[in-house]
């Protein structure tokens, strides 16, 4: 996997990351069964991971779908410049 954010970004994720999972944890400790705990330490603990690999999933989909996007503007732009004027 190539990077995709920067180290600052990593840094804040990893940060924020251990915030919400220290967070999450204590909250688990006196709550057990309550899922929504679990689901917040998860959060936490895939923003730790993403900081520390430096490469989210979510900003290598945006810039798949940005790259997509840019091509079928070039390949409309084309089709708007073969259409003859009828007037």
């Amino acid at each position: 996997m190539k990077p995709n954010i920067s180290l600052i970004n990593a840094l804040m994720r990893i940060t924020c990351g251990f915030t919400i999972l220290a967070w999450g944890t204590s909250k688990m400790v006196r709550r057990p069964y309550c899922a929504s705990y679990l689901w917040v330490t998860m959060a936490g603990a895939m923003k730790v991971a993403e900081g520390i690999t430096r490469y989210c999933p979510m900003v290598a989909m945006y810039d798949q779908m940005k790259h997509y996007q840019c091509a079928c503007d070039e390949e409309h732009k084309h089709q708007e410049e073969e259409i003859v004027n009828p007037s």
